[in-house]
């Protein structure tokens, strides 16, 4: 019965998203009538279905089906309507005005069929709640001409706050780049991070300092240890009280970020490749799930993943959690204004496949392969990294980039391995020092490194000076045979050997402790 009901849920859930109204995001070009200070864009949600709203700012006023292009129009505060009937309407209309009412009461359609009806050229819809686009059915949509968008109460008082109440608006909707450059930026970023990280995890030299008398160290701290402690201390503190400064709080932040990340590839240490496998695949899964399946189990319909990301919505605070890298995105659009002002990688993207990196130059420092596997997993990840561009632009939506960061390095270092026949050293970890042949460094031939033989037993001799520090001397008294304390009462007497004939009994013993 609970999966039947967790199937019929998911199965509403596709079509709920599939009956979702079509919604777009836009801009409302603010200006004073009286000059004052420079323009301003706000964001609005539309509904292209009412009417499509130009791509330039230039042609802003040619929207309407109706009407030839204008200058900016005048935009009117009548949030003391709902504008919901005809005595709602003022006497003189709205003619060439964009109204802004208030929401509530009555359909969209009843709202923007009054407005085009008093002359509006567009209407747009003040909400102290979340954003939901105005929808309607095909006849309503055939029947309107005028843009129809809802716009957050507090960008109507902030505009009315910054331009005085007189005021002109024109309404637009600036095509998305594919790509925006803050990537760029994010790419190197992380790149850099897991190539550092893994480079530092795999050949840091630790070296000891002196010890002192200090109560709470142990060691002696060095001097640029200690200012580098009050930087980071400084930094901290200073992202802490200027976190939501989303002009440039996100340096410190992303600085903490990288600096976090790459302790935390020097401290962990995955010790095969099968535990890298393990940890990568589960994580994987958990990525997936809740970027794409977990939309349908909840009832905003939004991913838990990209929430815990960009912070809930209906939050007072606004808080969020500092887990991520972040980048404002470079280019004006309405996307960077409305919904996604930032471009975000979280730290286990990072994290995650970076610990596989770093067990890669550990495995080419230990079996001395030239960092093969080091090089060719960073390329992997730097390859995996824009394949989820590459997605993100494609579906414009938010992507698990495990999706495809896992499946590129875990590939590719498996290949390689198989490729240069070290497979299974790679899966069990068994390259490293406990399990290498000896060391190249051995004695020269001048040490005689090859244990000489005695031509009478066959024996290995000892190197000089070694027997004799660890054998007795030989005494020219023959051993005895047999001794009760060691034989028994009842042991038959053996028979003595003569010492220069072939003893094999010693000489798989010598073996065996080889």
């Amino acid at each position: 019965m609970a999966a039947a009901a967790a199937l019929a849920r998911v199965a509403a859930a596709f079509l709920l998203l599939a009956a979702q109204v079509a919604c777009e995001y836009g801009m409302v070009h603010v200006v004073s009538e009286a000059g004052g200070p420079k323009g301003k864009d706000y964001c609005i949600l539309y509904n292209p279905q009412w009417a499509h709203l130009p791509h330039d700012l230039g042609k802003a006023t040619s929207w309407c089906k109706r009407h030839p292009p204008q200058s900016l129009l005048q935009l009117r505060d009548w949030t003391a309507s709902v504008l919901c009937s005809a005595p709602d309407l003022p006497a003189k209309g709205f003619s060439n005005q964009i109204p802004l009412v208030a929401r509530g009461n009555c359909t969209f359609y009843e709202k923007v069929r009054l407005a085009q009806g008093g002359g509006a050229r567009g209407l747009l819809i003040v909400s102290k709640e979340m954003l939901v686009p105005p929808g309607g059915n095909k006849t309503q949509y055939d029947e309107i001409g005028i843009p129809v968008a809802l716009l957050s109460h507090k960008d109507m008082l902030d505009i009315f706050k910054s331009f005085g109440q007189a005021v002109r608006a024109a309404l637009y909707a600036p095509n998305e780049p594919m790509l925006d450059y803050n990537m760029v930026i994010i790419f190197i970023m992380a790149v850099g991070t897991v190539a550092l990280g893994g480079y530092w995890a795999g050949s840091r030299d630790v070296k000891k300092v002196p010890d002192n008398s200090l109560p709470y160290f142990r060691k002696r701290p060095r001097v640029r240890m200690l200012l580098l402690a009050l930087l980071c201390l400084a930094v901290s503190v200073v992202w802490g009280i200027f976190r939501n400064e989303d002009q440039w709080a996100w340096i410190l932040q992303d600085a903490l970020g990288v600096a976090f990340c790459l302790y935390m590839l020097k401290t962990i240490r995955l010790p095969t490749f099968k535990a890298c496998t393990l940890l990568l695949l589960v994580l994987f899964v958990y990525d997936v799930f809740f970027v794409f399946i977990t939309p349908f189990l909840t009832k905003s319909g939004n991913s838990i993943m990209v929430e815990v990301a960009t912070g809930p919505s209906d939050s007072a605070t606004h808080e969020k959690l500092p887990m991520v890298l972040k980048v404002p995105r470079l280019n004006a659009s309405p996307l960077a204004l409305c919904d996604r002002p930032f471009s975000l990688l979280g730290f286990g993207d990072i994290l995650v496949p970076g610990l596989l990196v770093a067990y890669c130059h550990r495995f080419d420092i230990q079996v001395q392969s030239s960092r093969v596997y080091f090089v060719a997993c960073t390329v992997a990840y730097g390859i995996g990294l824009l394949v989820t561009f590459m997605a993100l632009a494609l579906m414009q939506r938010g992507q698990p980039a495990l999706l495809y960061l896992v499946p590129c390095t875990l590939v590719t270092s498996c290949a390689l391995a198989l490729w240069r026949r070290e497979l299974g050293m790679f899966w069990t970890g068994s390259g490293f020092a406990k399990d290498l042949p000896q060391s190249p460094w051995a004695p020269s031939a001048a040490e005689d490194p090859q244990p000489r033989k005695d031509s009478d037993t066959g024996l290995p001799q000892p190197p000089p000076g070694e027997g004799l520090a660890k054998c007795p001397p030989p005494t020219e008294q023959p051993p005895e045979v047999s001794a009760p304390e060691e034989m028994g009462a009842g042991a038959p007497p053996q028979e003595p050997t003569s010492p220069a004939g072939p003893t094999p009994e010693p000489t798989s013993l010598v073996g065996a402790s080889a």
